[in-house]
């Protein structure tokens, strides 16, 4: 009875959760500790998944179709950056995330992810990187291709940690969670379906990852029963990697990654099946799977994940961003160590969040997604000076 009445729980919530409504952008919103305006940074985009930030103030933004877009100057540039591969661009595929080298400066390195067209029609999650410079990307190289297949749930996050190694998110491929779960392949080792990567900059397997060596698996995995993670950050002071990844139909978790732990898809979860609402798990908790910490339910679409560190919005700073597909918000995440204390929708009803950033100006960028690949635009928040209290307020 008691997994019953989660169930039906769950179901009320989702049928509770209301579409946004459309916004406008440059009108005052407010939040607990800051108002802020929404500016258009560039417009007639589509489907824009990543976007990243050169030192010569340039910004490159991917579409999902194959396009690398620059915006320079304020300006949308109309031709499209040149060199890349060719992508699975169908449903959930296609070019993916772009982030430059921490030392791109010196090294003019690129990296990006994408849904690899491969025979059959089939498409797996890959990683390039190359040399970026006017206009062009040059000296490409494949340094990923994940074990995997099926019909989307691509992952394609990629972070830094600054000593030498990237992550990479690949997502479960859509295996369906049915039949004997302990066997799904997000829950196996010797396939990239559900997982978190762990790699040298060139691709190479580290030799300290925490499945190296062990019989039946693949040395890249770093972390395993995932879903489908389409944000990730790492926080650069304490060394932490944290990740959202989509549930099903309610689920969506916020997770604290750590080497060769299992979190438990499909095997635990809070989510059920769509359209029917039928359970998926057993239970929420298992021994020896981490739990997340902090389950959306109804679910937001969680795609996009900064931490914020700038001075535009003081009173954010060491708070998390996460985006929000079906949700289109952000919430606002507040910290204390590894727990979140408080939360906080923002920028509800300006579309799908696909992507969230810092700016180098300390502004929040976001991507926002047209399900229907109509134009659409990158934003940022600004902050607006907030009014004094009269004396009878």
């Amino acid at each position: 009875m008691k997994k019953l009445g989660m169930v039906l729980a769950l179901l009320l919530a989702t049928a509770n959760h209301a579409s946004a409504q459309p916004a406008q952008t440059g009108e005052t919103r407010y939040s607990a500790f800051h108002d802020y305006r929404v500016a258009t940074v560039a417009e007639g985009l589509i489907r824009p998944w990543s976007m990243a930030f050169l030192p010569n103030g340039e910004m490159l933004v991917t579409e999902q179709p194959g396009r690398l877009r620059v915006v320079r100057n304020g300006e949308l540039l109309q031709e499209p950056v040149t060199g890349l591969p060719e992508v699975y661009y169908r449903g959930q595929g296609g070019l993916l995330d772009v982030v430059p080298h921490p030392d791109f400066a010196l090294n003019q390195l690129l990296y990006l992810s994408y849904s690899k067209p491969l025979p059959g029609d089939e498409s797996t999650t890959a990683v390039i990187r190359g040399r970026y410079r006017d206009g062009a990307l040059r000296e490409v190289e494949e340094i990923f291709a994940a074990t995997s297949r099926g019909r989307g749930h691509y992952g394609s996050r990629i972070v830094f940690d600054g000593k030498g190694h990237i992550f990479v998110t690949i997502g479960d491929r859509q295996v369906p969670p049915s039949g004997e779960l302990e066997k799904h392949p997000a829950q196996l080792l010797s396939d990239h379906h559900g997982v978190v990567v762990r790699l040298m900059e060139d691709g190479s397997i580290p030799g300290d990852n925490p499945f190296v060596g062990k019989r039946n698996a693949l040395g890249e995995i770093w972390s395993y029963g995932h879903r489908n993670a389409q944000g990730m950050l790492m926080n650069p002071a304490t060394g932490e990697l944290w990740l959202t990844e989509h549930g099903p139909q309610g689920g969506d978790e916020l997770n604290l990654v750590e080497a060769g732990a299992n979190y438990g898809w499909p095997v635990i979860g809070y989510g059920v099946n769509y359209n029917s609402g039928s359970a998926i798990h057993a239970a929420t908790h298992a021994e020896g799977m981490t739990q997340p910490r902090k389950v959306w339910v109804p679910s937001i679409g969680t795609s996009g994940l900064a931490l914020y560190t700038g001075d535009a919005f003081p009173h954010w700073r060491g708070h998390l961003l996460a985006g929000g597909l079906s949700g289109q918000e952000v919430t606002l995440l507040e910290l204390d160590g590894q727990r979140v204390v408080r939360e906080e929708s923002l920028v509800k009803g300006l579309g799908r969040i696909r992507d969230v950033r810092q700016g180098p100006d300390g502004f929040v960028y976001l991507a926002i997604d047209d399900r229907g690949a109509k134009p659409s635009a990158i934003v940022r928040l600004e902050p607006v000076v907030r009014a004094p209290l009269a004396e009878n307020d």
